[in-house]
């Protein structure tokens, strides 16, 4: 049984009808079902998202740390600091100068141009011999700087930790820069600290500490928003190194499921009760990240959403009314109008005056095109019927005119055989040669003869201009007779050849020569006219006026014209071609494609 389509029996107005139900039905039971079900996606979902998040936050940090590393690299091996122990045994000035430039370059490295929380770069030296007694030595966390010290009191207390890592750099938080004996006050701040050794002696020359590490992390997590959120950046055993919560400082409670067991470099999640967790660890450089969030502020904005979506719910409802109100009034009316117009409408008769509307819509515009069109069609029925009625009259008088020329074909012919009877043979060969002229370029009507006919053409024009002018010239024809029935536009030969006539052989008597051959190759007809001309020819000019569509120059119309009509008929890679003969002379070739007289 044949399926039939239901909506086919709805008129518009019920498929407006169907088409708001179906639109607006399935948004409330989605809505229904979303709210059951948003909580738990979006836990989940959210929880993804912050995963991503704290992904591409760790691999910020972990850059910023990486950047520190390289310097400290780039540090470690300056040559000025490699010799560091070897400038102790220079003179005092030496020392100065090699210290004011380690100095500079400590300074340069501490520099930031991108707006950053900018690092600051020192280096602690333990020197016993006070070789360096100039050098000052109170070292602060948000200043770079060079620093000596003799006495074990004067210390860092990280100093001997960082040189029993072996030139490994790490993060260490740390409240004082140097012992508080020496006044300073509270300098809490998170440093990367690496010991340098000497590559060429052994041993350690001091260690490099980048302080002001935690602004440069809390800029990176100050990026991230939660909402109320908490974000940690700890070591391995869960440490705080920096935070966003101000004052939040020793070890992080964190659910047993956090913990990364045996494995390396990945990411955990767990959603307890109250809060999100999502951490993210790197076993080899002893870091985590770890974000909090509240589950309550979760929950929170979820309520809010669905109040949002509720009413986004509602709105569209009442919109949907609207439009289908409004469409009902301003569309389904004017289309029945339309409708009924287009269904009384007869080709001919009087179309009415079209409906005034104030809108430029669609609507307006299809119904002013459908009553436009069909005044254009009872236009075009009234014109149709005068061409044709002018067409008759243009036949007519075509018919007319060709009586004429066919009048002085006749009476040629008759004056030929007059001719003959009285013995004038010279005048009719000459009278018979017109005519022939005469019978092809009329043709019938036709554009296309065949080659036997254009050469019946050609031989005549050559025939007259030999008795007209006592030209003395020889004509050699090579045209294999297979090749007579290929349809060649008329009047293609002659021109070419009172071209060879005038411009090649006019002023040589008896050495003049004309050569007619024809042949084919691949279903290409190429006919050559040749003279042997002595007069030098510019070929670059004939090339020109052929390729010249827009040429106005009175030279060259003619075999323009050949060339045009060839490339019409055949295509643009077809028609004339002009080169000179290696024995003097011109060669034109004539190129198309055969077609047959009985194709």
């Amino acid at each position: 049984m044949k399926f039939q389509n239901p909506f086919t029996k709805m008129n518009v107005k019920q498929q407006l009808i169907l088409l708001f139900l179906v639109l607006v039905i399935p948004l409330f039971i989605l809505n229904a079902y979303g709210n059951s079900k948003a909580g738990q996606i979006l836990k989940r979902h959210v929880t993804n998202a912050y995963i991503e998040l704290n992904k591409q936050n760790f691999k910020l940090i972990s850059r910023d740390i990486e950047t520190i590393n390289k310097v400290t690299s780039t540090v470690f091996q300056n040559s000025m600091i490699q010799q560091l122990s070897s400038t102790k045994d220079e003179n005092i000035l030496a020392r100065v100068k090699n210290y004011e430039k380690i100095e500079v370059m400590l300074n340069t490295y501490s520099q930031e141009t991108d707006e950053r929380e900018p690092l600051y770069y020192s280096l602690y030296v333990y020197d016993p011999d006070n070789a360096f007694f100039f050098a000052p030595y109170y070292p602060e966390s948000k200043k770079s700087g060079m620093y000596f010290f003799s006495e074990e009191k004067e210390r860092p207390e990280w100093f001997d930790e960082a040189v029993s890592h072996k030139g490994n750099g790490y993060l260490k938080l740390t409240d004082h820069l140097s012992p508080p004996v020496k006044g300073q006050k509270d300098q809490k701040t998170l440093l990367y600290v690496r010991a340098i050794n000497n590559i060429y002696k052994g041993g350690t020359i001091g260690v490099l500490a980048v302080s002001n590490v935690d602004a440069r992390i809390s800029e990176s997590l100050k990026t991230v928003s939660l909402p109320e959120g908490e974000l940690y950046f700890t070591d391995w055993k869960n440490h705080i190194l920096t935070t966003t919560e101000t004052g939040r400082e020793g070890v992080l409670e964190l659910p047993p499921e956090l913990d990364p067991g045996r494995s390396a470099i990945g990411v955990k999640d767990v959603i307890t009760k109250d809060f999100i967790y999502v951490a993210d660890y790197n076993y080899v450089l002893q870091q985590k990240l770890i974000y909090k969030v509240p589950v309550k502020a979760l929950l929170q904005q979820q309520n809010e959403i669905k109040r949002v979506i509720l009413l986004i719910s509602i709105a569209y409802f009442i919109v949907g009314v609207i439009i289908i109100l409004y469409f009902w009034r301003s569309l389904m009316t004017p289309l029945q109008k339309l409708v009924f117009f287009v269904r009384r409408y007869e080709p001919g008769n009087i179309v009415p005056q079209t409906p005034h509307r104030k809108r430029n819509d669609e609507v307006s515009v299809l119904i002013s095109t459908i009553y436009d069109m069909a005044r254009r069609l009872n236009d075009l029925i009234h014109y149709k019927y005068n061409m044709d009625l002018k067409q008759k009259e243009a036949q007519l008088s075509l018919l007319y005119q060709q009586i004429n020329p066919h009048l002085l074909y006749n009476t040629l012919e008759s004056i030929y055989w007059k001719s003959t009877m009285e013995g004038n043979t010279v005048s009719a060969d000459m009278i018979k040669d017109l005519s022939k002229l005469m019978k092809i370029s009329l043709s019938r009507g036709r554009e296309l003869i065949t080659l036997e006919e254009e050469l019946e053409h050609a031989t005549a024009y050559i025939k007259l201009q030999q008795n007209r002018y006592d030209y003395a010239f020889s004509v050699e024809i090579d045209i294999p007779e297979h090749l007579y029935s290929v349809k060649i536009p008329k009047i293609t030969l002659q021109p070419l050849i009172e071209n060879g006539i005038i411009h090649g052989i006019k002023n040589m008597g008896e050495d003049g020569e004309i050569r007619i051959i024809a042949e084919e190759s691949q279903g290409v007809l190429y006919i050559r006219i040749s003279d042997n001309g002595f007069k030098d020819v510019d070929y670059d000019a004939i090339r020109k006026v052929l390729s010249d569509d827009s040429s106005k120059s009175p030279t060259g119309y003619g075999i323009r014209n050949i060339h045009q009509r060839l490339q019409l008929h055949y295509g643009p890679e077809y028609g004339l071609a002009y080169e000179g003969r290696a024995e003097g002379g011109t060669t034109v070739t004539v190129s198309l494609l055969i077609t047959r007289q009985d194709d």
